[in-house]
């Protein structure tokens, strides 16, 4: 069995333990690390087929995240974590890479909680995922993973949305599976329940199963990088130009569904019919 499979059967056990909001809850201060390794190049394979990137030179900006999820999980599942990782839902993400990276390069992996912080719809932790290539720090993430519970207030979070992602023009319409999520939970690990079927998505408050947030943002990099609309703004045509990605889980995306990825400029959103369920914005080398 996989070390991501027992940290997610030690997360079926200990979840029910676990009361997210309890007074005076704190994290592990505790990292977790893997030795360096490239990447592997048949669940690289897989992971770019489903999210649509074309470019096997380049790793997909996401991807180390993808790799760094096992460590996430190994925090996240710990008896010192005081949320119950079952049914947490990814709620933000901002990603920089500070030199492009490809599948032979040796990446050390860490991983860290960074702070709790209360959301009008329970509490939300910030994971950090780094990577580093003989000690240089080359690429890290800072993700938000809300747990879902009563608060007794109606406050909101401080914003993050991206600006200027009001009313982009459409690039593309995509067809989302109703097996999208297990699909992508078998190439990257992620096989949270909430995305995988209807009933276990029940379990946990959604009346349909849901699409990975990692899957959708990395799915909006590689529309971009195909250059789709290049010359009018909404195209950058070239891997591993992108340098940044902030990117929020604006609203649940119940698989199966037809939506729209809109962009313009470095601003990106997906929407269907009467929400928009994710907003972002890029930045590349150079601006």
């Amino acid at each position: 069995m996989s070390s991501l499979s027992m940290s997610l059967l030690r997360g079926a056990v200990t979840s029910p333990f676990k009361r997210a909001g309890r007074s005076g809850a704190a994290l592990p201060a505790g990292r977790a690390s893997l030795p360096p390794a490239r990447s592997a190049p048949g669940p690289l394979a897989s992971y770019s087929r489903v999210c649509g990137f074309t470019e096997p030179e380049v790793l997909p900006l996401t991807y180390p995240h993808v790799l760094g999820f096992p460590l996430a999980m190994r925090v996240m599942t710990g008896r010192a974590f005081p949320l119950p990782v079952l049914g947490l839902v990814h709620t933000w993400i901002d990603i920089t890479r500070h030199r492009v990276l490809h599948p032979e390069d040796r990446l050390e992996l860490t991983a860290y909680a960074d702070g709790l912080t209360a959301h009008r719809r329970g509490t939300e932790v910030t994971m950090v995922t780094e990577a580093r290539l003989a000690g240089e720090l080359v690429w890290e993430s800072r993700s938000g993973y809300l747990s879902r519970h009563t608060t007794g207030t109606t406050t909101a979070p401080a914003a993050r949305t991206a600006a200027g992602t009001e009313n982009l023009p459409a690039v593309a319409e995509w067809q989302l599976p109703g097996d999208l999520g297990r699909r992508y939970g078998a190439a990257s690990g992620d096989r949270n329940p909430i995305h995988l079927h209807p009933l276990t998505a029940r379990l946990f408050g959604f009346p349909r199963h849901i699409a990975h947030g990692m899957w959708t943002v990395a799915r909006c990099l590689a529309e971009a990088e195909t250059g789709i609309g290049a010359g009018t703004g909404t195209g950058v045509g070239e891997p591993g130009r992108i340098r940044s990605v902030r990117a929020d889980f604006r609203a649940p995306l119940p698989l199966p569904a037809t939506v729209t990825y809109a962009a313009a400029g470095p601003a990106f959103e997906v929407r269907g019919a009467n929400r928009v369920h994710l907003t972002g914005s890029v930045a590349l080398d150079g601006s």
